[in-house]
């Protein structure tokens, strides 16, 4: 069985949605014990993001992000809800929240105020343009604002968003980072400031920009929307073999005459003006009108292994039912669970109704998880 590095750290997660609980989640397959405090009635927003449900009547959207926690519902309007908060995260190591500013120190639980009160605790509040902006941040107008449906789609046609709630999913890890690295850090953190960390969806979508954004910085030009291309790398996109499309993805040197042979190409592979990629980005109609007419003739299934016989990067274009399936024959996927972690992450509670555990907590506080049944270990 594998070693849990965070067993024993204790997280209150006041965020809804998506970002947050992401991090939480994260941090809850390392072994993190994750108290996941609900509204009252509703409980997270994402309980309702459905069709599809469950048979038990859990939206499939809440359950690929809820894993590893204990749901209590708590009214904030509630005297006695509020001083179970305040108990709880005196014993907490982290609380993750995504309220916008001021919400939370309405009802008492003022961020400031319990860092100073609680000195090792860590804060993470999470939110989509920052702490002096009462935005509402979601993952597509973040994605609209980041710049990043203006070079998403097809050269011709609309800007488009990514197929997932990238913007979230980054903001989630880049949080659930921040805190393990201040946990790492934690003897040094010697002021409630130290211990106070801002994540936002907009500066994580900005960072995620990458090489986009370096190659708008160093040439003063905006980027453009290349489709299934790439802006630097020749031959870099998806091509339609003669039953279904794949990819080809030439990413160094070395790799361009072994798949211009496999493509039968002779006359470019020996061509020294295509021998760098730089060459081949300046003649990059030529090179892929040559490889589309190559292609067409035979299947997608025979060109992935003349390629990958010659050790050329390369895919079929899979649909996620496709991927998924096979990923549920290995063990790495499950209706109920969702994708299984990675390293030493582990997957030990389902996804939690809500207020699930409402009177473990609020009569054991941390100890509720004695009490709770951990789910036998997936063989390794």
């Amino acid at each position: 069985m594998k070693t849990l590095p965070l067993d024993g750290i204790k997280v209150v997660d006041l965020s809804r949605v998506l970002a947050g609980p992401h991090c939480s989640m994260t941090l809850g397959d390392l072994g993190a014990q994750i108290i996941k405090v609900e509204r009252a009635g509703t409980g997270d927003d994402t309980r309702g993001w459905g069709p599809p449900f469950a048979p038990d009547g859990e939206s499939a959207y809440f359950l690929s992000t809820n894993r590893n926690k204990l749901s209590l519902a708590a009214d904030f309007n509630s005297t006695a809800d509020v001083e179970l908060l305040h108990t709880l995260i005196a014993e907490a190591d982290i609380v993750i929240e995504n309220f916008l500013p001021g919400v939370l120190a309405r009802y008492g639980l003022d961020a400031d105020r319990l860092l100073a009160r609680h000195t090792a605790l860590i804060w993470c509040t999470i939110s989509g343009f920052g702490p002096d902006s009462a935005r509402p941040g979601y993952d597509f107008v973040i994605q609209a604002e980041s710049g990043w449906m203006a070079i998403t789609g097809e050269p011709v046609g609309d800007p488009m968003k990514t197929g997932v709630a990238l913007v979230d999913l980054m903001a989630g890890k880049d949080a659930a980072i921040s805190i393990l690295g201040a946990l790492a850090g934690r003897e040094r953190l010697s002021t409630a400031a130290d211990r106070r960390i801002h994540v936002t969806l907009r500066a994580s979508a900005l960072a995620a920009l990458a090489n986009v954004a370096q190659n708008t910085l160093v040439s003063s030009r905006d980027a453009l929307r290349w489709g299934n291309a790439h802006a630097n790398l020749v031959p870099y996109q998806l091509f339609a073999a003669a039953d279904r499309p794949f990819v080809l993805a030439v990413g160094a040197d070395p790799q361009w005459p072994l798949a211009a042979r496999a493509f039968g190409l002779n006359d470019l592979a020996d061509d020294p003006s295509l021998a760098t990629n730089a060459g081949r980005v300046a003649q990059r109609d030529r090179v892929v009108t040559a490889i589309r007419a190559a292609v067409a003739a035979r299947s997608a299934a025979q060109w992935i292994a003349a390629l990958e016989q010659a050790g050329v990067p390369c895919g079929i274009v899979r649909g996620v039912q496709e991927v998924l399936q096979q990923a549920e024959r290995d063990g790495h996927a499950s209706a109920r669970t969702g994708i299984a972690p990675q390293g030493h992450g582990r997957v030990r509670y389902l996804p939690p109704h809500l207020d699930e555990h409402g009177v473990l907590i609020r009569n054991h506080h941390w100890s509720a998880f004695h009490h709770v049944p951990i789910l036998p270990a997936r063989p390794a």
